[in-house]
């Protein structure tokens, strides 16, 4: 199977699925809303000289994505819940490359996105897709042949099968390249009978004529703290999701200024309305109980509902979870560098966040994530600090 990769993003939809799902929820519910957003180098890799030049030369080319007929006509047939105004604004949208800031000092990359949040939430999987493929591309790494990607994609899905398990790939942000994507789409689609359910990728989900799967992200909650206030944060981003899309795309993230706060919002109202609840940090056995324990303190069959898990996922977490799991409560993963990713050199460790935002009517206000593992948190210190006090957090 021959893929040639492109030198940048081909596609408007090579991105996941709940960046158009939330930026349906903001065109409609705060379109005059502005964003900021920074990377973080969590691992700490050094980027070779030259690599913020060749990554602005590729940023700058993202100007020329839109939306095709096709394209158009896929969200269409497979995603009812987005509206048709939503997906005429999406024809019209381009990528404006002045929202992103790209600055080298030495071996160490800054890269800084702001404007209307409506816009600029298009920005982070591409980005970190684009810095992920380039650092190995500039690096000069090597990997596995396309046919031992295939073998090896194959045998882990054909491994989580005999777990009796479902899967769906979420590798866009740190695949090694697109065309190892790829891939691990084809081996995903030919092998993964049963077990295989989609992709958070919309544009690999097209080509291979699967599910789309996503719903939000930390940001939708963390600009409704900006908003709303640390208090109300998770009630009104979960009150406004139900607004937009009316029951559809139903499972909510949980861990965004953590877990125990998150259920003290999560009442019976918004435990029967959403289909479940994303973990995405901390023990995914701990944190499994403490989502059987609520539903049942409120009188819900666990059984009825889902835990889709979604943090560093291999077979061994895969098998443990399902074991610990079975016959309390529905579950499904998520996974995603161990797909698009595991071909010979390290993973990168980065990321992208909402830094601050600026509700329309406010001003810009920090914001911050708190989650269930300490060394995911994001914001700084002073806010994460208010946001603990604010919280009860200690």
């Amino acid at each position: 199977m021959q893929i040639h990769p492109p030198l940048s993003l081909s596609s408007l939809l090579d991105n996941d699925f709940y960046k158009f799902t939330m930026q349906q929820g903001v065109v409609r519910l705060f379109p005059g809303a502005k964003a900021r957003y920074a990377f973080i180098n969590r691992g700490k890799h050094a980027f070779p000289p030259g690599f913020s030049k060749v990554l602005r030369e590729v940023v700058d080319h993202m100007a020329t994505l839109k939306l095709s007929r096709e394209e158009k006509q896929f969200l269409q047939e497979n995603c009812p819940y987005l509206d048709p105004v939503y997906l005429d604004f999406l024809e019209g949208y381009r990528f404006n490359p002045e929202e992103v800031q790209i600055e080298q000092q030495g071996d160490q990359l800054e890269v800084h996105i702001e404007g209307l949040w409506y816009r600029t939430i298009l920005w982070e999987v591409p980005l970190l897709s684009l810095i992920s493929e380039l650092y190995y591309k500039m690096q000069q790494s090597e990997r596995i042949s396309n046919d031992e990607v295939i073998a090896l994609t194959r045998k882990k899905i054909e491994g989580y099968a005999r777990l009796g398990v479902t899967v769906a790939e979420f590798g866009t942000r740190r695949r090694y390249a697109y065309d190892v994507h790829r891939l691990a789409l084809h081996a995903l689609k030919d092998h993964g009978q049963g077990a295989f359910i989609g992709t958070s990728n919309v544009h690999m989900a097209m080509l291979y004529q699967t599910k789309p799967i996503g719903t939000h992200a930390h940001e939708w909650f963390m600009f409704h703290a900006a908003r709303y206030g640390y208090k109300m944060a998770n009630a009104m981003g979960l009150q406004h999701w139900v607004e937009v899309f009316r029951g559809d795309l139903g499972i909510a993230l949980s861990d965004t200024y953590t877990t125990d706060v998150f259920f003290k919002q999560f009442d019976k109202m918004y435990s029967k309305l959403f289909d479940g609840v994303r973990h995405d940090s901390g023990d995914p056995l701990q944190f499994a109980d403490k989502v059987i324990n609520h539903y049942r303190s409120l009188g819900i069959d666990p059984k009825t509902k889902t835990i889709i898990f979604s943090d560093g996922l291999n077979y061994d977490k895969v098998a443990r979870i399902a074991a610990y799991c079975q016959d309390k409560i529905g579950i499904s993963f998520g996974i995603g560098t161990n797909l698009t990713n595991d071909v010979g050199p390290a993973p990168m460790n980065i990321v992208i966040k909402m830094t601050a935002a600026h509700p329309q009517d406010g001003e810009w206000t920090d914001v911050v994530k708190l989650s269930d593992e300490p060394g995911k948190n994001t914001g700084t210190e002073q806010a994460i600090s208010l946001s603990k006090t604010i919280l009860h957090i200690y």
